[in-house]
């Protein structure tokens, strides 16, 4: 299985290459997993992971500044092959942003991408173990996980407007936040599997075993 990590200048990527890596050992797969802005790359990965963390513009821009990736990464996720978009790289599966500017998404997944505004005294970005709630079963990455699996976020966005039957867990920070989104065959979560310790690469491991 060759797993392309797309590298388009957001950073994490060593430690998101490492948890699909430690993912693929655990559930015994031989895996490539290959870091690359590289569109070849895409071409003939078997599954497409997006890491991102900072701003939705930027992340977006970086993405479109790597001739040729953004486009074959689409083409390469409408031909099939399963996605997993981490913080921002879910965000960028909406429609737009709203961080800053309002920057197009994919399109994949209905909703914005808006400022979060949690009541008092709760301050932003919100960072840190927080818990999960989904009901159990609702889909195949959240085999073997617990309501209250705790994860780790850092975000002051979060996808608003969404479609409920998109969103397959939330969390709570003075209120839902969308926490994971599921599309046909692409996957999100607005927290860092990569830094969520077992629960992350539970998750990583159930995404290399789904077929959509």
């Amino acid at each position: 299985m060759k797993i392309a990590v797309i590298d388009y200048g957001s950073g994490n990527l060593a430690s998101a290459s490492r948890a699909v890596a430690l993912a693929a050992e655990r559930e015994r797969i031989n895996a490539q997993v290959v870091v690359t802005a590289d569109p070849t790359d895409l071409a003939d990965a078997d599954r497409i992971v997006l890491p991102g963390q900072g701003a939705f513009a930027d992340c977006a821009a970086g993405l479109a500044s790597r001739p040729g990736l953004r486009e074959t990464m689409l083409a390469r996720v409408a031909a099939g092959a399963p996605f997993f978009g981490i913080c921002v790289g879910m965000q960028l599966m909406a429609e737009r942003g709203l961080e800053h500017q309002i920057t197009p998404g994919f399109g994949w997944i209905s909703g914005e991408i808006a400022e979060m505004t949690p009541p008092h005294p709760l301050r932003l970005p919100q960072m840190g173990w927080n818990g999960l709630d989904f009901t159990p079963g609702a889909h195949p990455v959240l085999d073997g996980l617990q309501p209250d699996d705790h994860v780790y976020f850092v975000h002051s966005y979060a996808l608003t407007h969404g479609d409920p039957a998109q969103c397959i867990a939330t969390t709570d920070y003075g209120g839902p936040v969308p926490a994971m989104v599921a599309v046909r065959n692409c996957v999100g979560t607005q927290f860092h599997v990569e830094k969520s310790q077992e629960v992350g690469i539970r998750i990583l491991r159930n995404f290399l075993r789904w077929t959509p």
